[in-house]
């Protein structure tokens, strides 16, 4: 990561991916302010998560922001009309856990909060490997946003760079999962599922539970997760 002040908003959802971007970045000296979305998901419960997370990392600030994606719809993240798949990621598809533009909208939230907390960094724990389907999770998407984000902004066009870093994005998520663990990232505070209960309890057979659980298989770490019986 770049280091040209010394703070950072980052992006942290509640789960396993930016829990460890949160490690990485505090690992690396950032001041890190922490920022989290309440936008309709389903999985509401990854909020609670993430104020677990921010408190144990003793963050230097946390803010929840609050947006209603779920009034958009198309995802079954947020509409619940639509099924969340438990089949297993097919490659060279777009899941329809894919939220339309939910990233942009997130990394839009974040490029605000940091030109008023004056961080030159933001840090989102995208990954390209995983779901190489998700349009806004690419190398691309990401360099394509740093650009408008330097053309759009009063520190940009002053000369004052905001960089996004992506540590994660060409991870395999056993990769990611070793990387946390030599930093200390306690897993049992994350919440990964889909569709977890109010208790945080994981599905174990959505997308993202799949995903996870093979990390955790091949890094070669107990996996920390909480099932619900079916």
């Amino acid at each position: 990561m770049k280091t040209e002040n010394k703070r950072a908003v980052v992006l942290l959802s509640g789960g396993l991916d930016s829990t460890t971007v949160l490690a990485i970045a505090q690992s690396q000296g950032y001041e890190c302010h922490a920022l989290s979305f309440d936008y309709g998901q389903r999985h509401q419960v990854e909020l609670q998560a993430a104020l677990r997370i921010a408190e144990a990392a003793n963050v230097a600030s946390h803010r929840v922001m609050q947006m209603n994606m779920h009034a958009i719809g198309g995802s079954a993240l947020t509409d619940n009309n639509i099924d969340v798949p438990i089949g297993g990621v097919e490659d060279n598809t777009i899941p329809v856990t894919y939220v339309p533009a939910r990233n942009t909208i997130f990394l839009s939230y974040a490029l605000g909060l940091a030109e008023v907390i004056d961080a030159d960094t933001i840090c989102i724990g995208v990954n390209a490997v995983d779901y190489s389907g998700y349009p806004d999770c690419r190398p691309e998407y990401i360099e394509a946003f740093e650009k408008m984000a330097n053309l759009a902004t009063k520190k940009g066009i002053e000369g004052h760079k905001t960089h996004i870093e992506t540590p994660l994005i060409s991870m395999t998520k056993a990769e990611i999962i070793q990387a946390g663990v030599s930093l200390g990232v306690d897993y049992g505070l994350t919440v990964s599922c889909y569709q977890a209960n109010e208790e945080g309890e994981a599905c174990g057979v959505c997308d993202s539970c799949r995903l996870r659980k093979q990390g955790f298989a091949d890094a070669g770490v107990a996996d920390p997760t909480h099932y619900f019986s079916h």
